[in-house]
């Protein structure tokens, strides 16, 4: 079971990654206001997400990489929850969806965390 989840985080972040690249616009729109350079992020992002997906496979690397996903799903915290708070500014999402997306965010730094450890 614990390789399936593994296989299945790996497949989620590698795959969120690739569609920083395919689809930049739509993070566009839910970058706020106060960070700077957000099409340079977007891509950083998404490649920090392609990278972190592939380390978590080799027994070796993947401590680092479910720790550093957990440090950077803190950091997108910092997305999740001015949208929550001023939905206004991010026309075309729902509030509700604004607000589900932090306790999903809990719930993927649990996932990782699980991961911090060899099989």
């Amino acid at each position: 079971m614990k390789t399936l989840s593994l296989v299945l985080m790996a497949l989620l972040y590698i795959v969120a990654g690739i569609n920083h690249f395919r689809d930049p616009n739509f993070y566009l729109r839910l970058m706020p206001d106060f960070l700077p350079a957000h099409l340079a992020l977007i891509y950083w992002s998404g490649l920090a997400e392609i990278v972190l997906g592939v380390l978590l496979v080799p027994p070796s690397t993947r401590s680092y990489a479910a720790w550093t996903i957990i440090a950077m799903l803190c950091v997108f915290m910092l997305i999740h929850v001015p949208m929550a708070l001023y939905p206004e500014h991010f026309p075309g999402f729902s509030p509700l969806l604004l607000w589900i997306r932090i306790p999903i965010q809990g719930v993927l730094i649990l996932w990782a965390l699980t991961h911090t450890r060899r099989l």
